[in-house]
């Protein structure tokens, strides 16, 4: 990486998390309208069809968001969980 960006690299990592997260989408945000939006588009299309197909071959057997949401922000082993976001 070129000096000034490990430098802000750094420096947004020092951030709160909230920030970072703000950042984040700041950053995405500034790429999805222009061709590396459409690349990361095209991946995430092509995962959610994989996806679909491992359900209905049974090779995965899906759960409800509530156990989802469990496991995702309330892991079993005690380490902190990712921040919660709004109750749908």
């Amino acid at each position: 990486m070129k000096t000034n960006i490990e430098r802000l690299l750094r420096e947004a990592l020092s951030l709160p998390e909230d920030a970072r997260l703000d950042l984040v989408v700041a950053l995405l945000e500034s790429v999805e309208d222009g061709p590396t939006g459409e690349r990361i588009g095209g991946a995430w299309s092509a995962e959610a069809k994989r996806r679909l197909e491992d359900v209905r071959a049974g090779a995965v057997k899906p759960v409800s968001w509530e156990v989802a949401e469990s496991q995702i922000f309330d892991p079993p082993d005690g380490q902190k969980g990712r921040r919660r976001g709004p109750k749908a």
